[in-house]
């Protein structure tokens, strides 16, 4: 098998006014769609997060992978690194480093690819299924009013339910509860976590100890407010929330200040942002940093390194829980095959995808049944990409103008003069 076209198409999904601490989500997430093509005519998938700069480097990327062999991933991997620069994760709550995107991007589409040429699922390839159903957590937001995209800012009075939840604001805690309620009666998750870094951290406790009383004990619950507190802030937030939180996500940021943290309070305490790396897991080791570490194939290099870094956490003891950014149906997709796979995968993942549902590129968008989805048994990913809705996403991309993720942009855009500050509390 060779690879015969590598096809990249960016495009652009409308995305509510979310609140984090870099600021606010534009009306459009973009997305890199990418395609590769065998000599046999089979296309395998893999979407990334969107930038120009991304898009530049997989379009360098694929000048040179043309002709090789899809299941030949150590030489794939020579080739990428024989053209990668250095690029940094950078202080915002996403990572931007361009060379560990494309290389996520490139290894999914091959995996779909293999899974194709052989009839079997990813998970089959990744050395088969641990669990058949992979569990999420709803993903909560405090938000200014509308539904992004083409929607814009207007509300729809008439709304009920996930569709009001999606629109209207929710910038105290029972609005939080409202639409942790919404999501979940939809949906049917099974444990909640709320985006923070917002507001004030008071602000955002209440909203914690709100979703407790009105879920009770038995929903775990997850704060992330993306490294922006001080060491003495976290601590005293995290005292009044010992007994209510299931994870205490990057409260503050780096290494030693999370081990600090740690060490004060009673709750385990997540990573997504102290600890991305190989280069940091000595680091982690030797702090102690965090208890869980929160995977993601697009961000740690695809399939193949997030199972070695499941076989880190296995070995010096952590938890894993599984990141996510705003996504369509192949990282989705991706994401549960990935899931499947990683036996030591101790706690729901994260999904963006109620954000986004209703706008998937899917001729059959994945469902979630009690708050988890079902893993494919068919080929590859198991989805079917709808060309006409591609194109259509591909139009919203030519269309909003943005080229680049930036939500202190968009948040000056409603507060002239607010900066990004990475500690803020």
């Amino acid at each position: 098998m060779k690879i015969s076209g590598i096809h990249i198409t960016p495009v652009a999904v409308p995305d509510p006014p979310l609140l984090n601490a870099a600021g606010l989500h534009a009306p459009y997430a973009l997305r890199l769609i990418v395609e590769i093509v065998s000599a046999e005519g089979i296309a395998g998938w893999g979407e990334i997060p969107g930038s120009e700069a991304t898009r530049a480097a997989l379009e360098l990327a694929a000048e040179h992978l043309i002709g090789m062999d899809p299941w030949g991933l150590n030489a794939i991997d020579v080739t990428l690194e024989s053209l990668a620069r250095p690029d940094a994760r950078g202080a915002t709550p996403w990572d931007q480093r361009t060379w560990v995107h494309v290389r996520s991007a490139i290894e999914v589409a091959c995996y779909d690819l293999m899974g194709k040429s052989v009839e079997r699922p990813i998970v089959d390839l990744l050395g088969g299924a641990a669990r058949e159903r992979v569990p999420f957590a709803a993903y909560l937001f405090y938000k200014y009013e509308g539904a992004g995209g083409q929607f814009g800012f207007g509300v729809d009075a008439d709304a009920s339910g996930w569709a009001a939840a999606r629109q209207r604001a929710a910038l105290d805690p029972a609005g939080i509860v409202a639409q942790a309620q919404a999501m979940v009666d939809l949906y049917g998750f099974q444990s909640i976590k709320l985006k923070g870094g917002a507001f004030e951290p008071q602000v955002e406790v209440d909203s914690i100890l709100a979703l407790r009383e009105a879920f009770g004990p038995n929903v775990p619950l997850r704060l992330d407010p993306n490294a922006i507190w001080r060491v003495d802030t976290a601590v005293a937030a995290g005292r009044q929330l010992e007994g209510a939180l299931e994870y205490f996500e990057d409260p503050v940021r780096g290494q030693k200040n999370m081990a600090a943290v740690a060490r004060a309070l009673d709750i385990p305490l997540a990573t997504n942002m102290c600890t991305t790396s190989f280069d940091d897991l000595p680091g982690s080791v030797a702090h102690q940093s965090e208890a869980i570490i929160l995977s993601d194939h697009h961000f740690w290099g695809g399939f193949r390194a997030s199972l070695d870094l499941a076989r880190f956490c296995a070995t010096f003891g952590r938890g894993m829980s599984m990141h996510s950014n705003s996504h369509l149906g192949i990282s989705l997709a991706a994401m549960v095959q990935l899931a499947a796979a990683t036996s030591n995968l101790t706690y729901d993942c994260d999904t963006h995808y109620p954000w986004q549902d209703g706008y998937d590129l899917l001729v059959k968008p994945l469902t979630f049944e009690e708050g988890a989805v079902a893993v494919s048994r068919e080929p590859g990913l198991g989805i079917e990409v709808d060309r006409d809705k591609l194109a259509q996403l591909r139009e919203n991309y030519e269309a909003c103008g943005l080229t680049e993720r930036d939500d202190e942009i968009e948040m000056q855009k409603v507060e002239p003069g607010w900066a990004f500050q990475a500690t803020r509390w």
